[in-house]
């Protein structure tokens, strides 16, 4: 037994917690069971860990970027507040478990048993209607530790086997049924490129995917101009320089992160180390603004670099072993699709959104004040945009990210403050997780085992509604997209310009 447990530790330290290894091993044997030579195996190995990492450098880098702000924000105005952000959110579970006695060593059994969960539900796809599996590692670290804590509360007297043996089924079918999810609109943003979001805020991108979508359909019933992607957006005269991507990113991040800085104020800045007394203020908060666009371009070369081999190379894991299924990744993937613009639109109406529901928490004394973090406040809010802009317009590329930013602050402000997260500083703070979770908590908190049972009857039913909507074109989606495209023309069901 401890040695099927240190190979499990082995794995779970150096591949499923670092997605670049991850997603590597999984091309290389991709390409090995569609008998494809080892050396061409091996250069998809290299080709997608290292097209990962690029990834990795360029989000990393955007946090860090991003820190003098979240930092500045906090400590500036000596804000004694809950940080909504997966790392500080995982610290503070790590720490109130310790309180509360348990070992986190039970997350690590909780990650293995809910992994487990979700490849048995994909691979009995004929049945559960289930297409994605959960490949990113690091976040299932987080989701593992907040879904532990979460169904602790509910059960604090259960044994440990027992409430183990609930959360690997819960949150094994979360993971299943939320990356799937987003199967269909991904696979139509994409156009095919063979993958399903598996990160932090899938209920939520699904959520607000469909209903721009609707509203889109709404607006053009009552005889509305069909509104415009904005891909498809052309502004005249001196306007024109926003239709450059990196131009438009470089002026919008420069305006937003320069009237925050401006706030902080250079002193505070050269106190607390971000920047050096010599330093000119103007151009610092020029430079911090335009590395903003240097790590999305670099991002999305992360993207295009991996997601091809990706693509090709899980078609042998699925012929294999995984019928008609695809690898859930993570949510930046998407950044490389659709509308450049959609990415930082959607980061600064959330940024907006969130900042004023900060606002209203200290405007009305809330016992749990809110600090934002990057990670959702760009991560969700980004893709939101992203799928927002693709199936309704642009308008909803700016509204929704807004109303998220709100949902973000004021549902982990109530759940952390409940379950009683908020007094060690962190929340994880992403969307499903100030929305479903939350749900899912108070369920079973009040109904019990009975309350699992619901959850997970739920859980279970929400594929086989998707595969009710569309039984012919359910699996060819990921199967074939050509056929399906040929054959349901998604495209005349996503807007186009006109």
């Amino acid at each position: 037994m401890e040695f099927l447990v240190g190979i499990w530790e082995f794995f779970v330290t150096n591949i499923l917690t670092k997605p670049h290894f991850l997603i590597g091993l999984i091309v290389f044997i991709g390409y090995m069971l569609l008998k494809r030579p080892w050396y061409e195996s091996l250069a998809g190995f290299i080709k997608a860990t290292v097209g990962y990492l690029i990834l990795t450098v360029g989000s990393g880098g955007l946090i860090t970027n991003f820190r003098p702000i979240i930092v500045g924000l906090r400590e500036r105005f000596q804000l004694d507040a809950m940080v909504i952000d997966p790392y500080f959110g995982q610290n503070a579970i790590q720490a109130a478990m310790e309180k509360a006695g348990k070992s986190f060593g039970d997350v690590m059994i909780l990650l293995l048993t809910a992994y487990i969960v979700n490849i048995l539900l994909v691979r009995f796809s004929r049945y559960t209607k289930l297409r994605a599996v959960f490949t990113t590692g690091n976040v299932q670290i987080q989701q593992a530790a907040t879904a532990f804590w979460l169904i602790f509360f509910c059960f604090p007297n259960l044994g440990r086997w027992e409430i183990l043996a609930v959360m690997a089924v819960l949150l094994g079918l979360y993971w299943a049924v939320g990356s799937n999810l987003t199967v269909d609109i991904t696979q139509e943003l994409t156009e095919g490129a063979g993958f399903a979001i598996a990160h932090q805020q899938m209920f939520g991108t699904f959520f607000f995917a469909k209903l721009a979508e609707k509203m889109r359909k709404r607006d053009e019933a009552k005889g509305k101009k069909q509104g415009r992607r904005l891909e498809d957006v052309e502004l005249p005269g001196w306007l024109s320089i926003f239709n450059e991507n990196m131009v438009a990113t470089g002026i919008l991040m420069t305006l937003f992160f320069g009237a925050i800085l401006l706030v902080l104020g250079k002193p505070y800045l050269v106190g607390a180390e971000f920047m050096a007394e010599k330093d000119n203020f103007f151009f610092y908060i020029l430079q911090t603004s335009l590395y903003f666009a240097v790590y999305l371009a670099i991002l999305q070369l992360g993207v295009r670099t991996f997601v091809a081999e990706l693509t090709e190379s899980f078609q042998g894991i699925a012929t294999s072993f995984l019928p008609n299924s695809v690898p859930g990744i993570d949510v930046a993937a998407t950044f490389g699709f659709g509308s450049p613009n959609a990415v930082t639109i959607g980061f600064i109406s959330g940024a907006i959104g969130q900042f004023l529901a900060i606002g209203i928490l200290l405007l009305f004394n809330s016992p749990t004040i809110v600090v934002a973090g990057f990670i959702p406040l760009f991560f969700d809010n980004a893709v939101i945009s992203v799928f927002a802009n693709n199936r309704g317009g642009a308008k909803y590329a700016f509204i929704f990210p807004f109303i998220n930013g709100l949902i973000q602050v004021f549902g982990s402000a109530l759940i952390a403050t409940w379950v009683g997260l908020s007094g060690f500083g962190g929340y994880l703070g992403m969307t499903d997780w100030a929305t479903v979770w939350p749900m899912f908590t108070v369920i079973m908190k009040f109904l019990g085992i009975i309350g699992v049972v619901v959850v997970a009857i739920v859980l279970i039913i929400i594929p086989q509604l998707q595969y009710r909507a569309n039984k012919e074109g359910y699996f060819l989606i990921v199967k074939d997209y050509e056929a399906y495209a040929e054959k349901f023309s998604p495209s005349d069901d996503i807007m186009h310009a006109e």
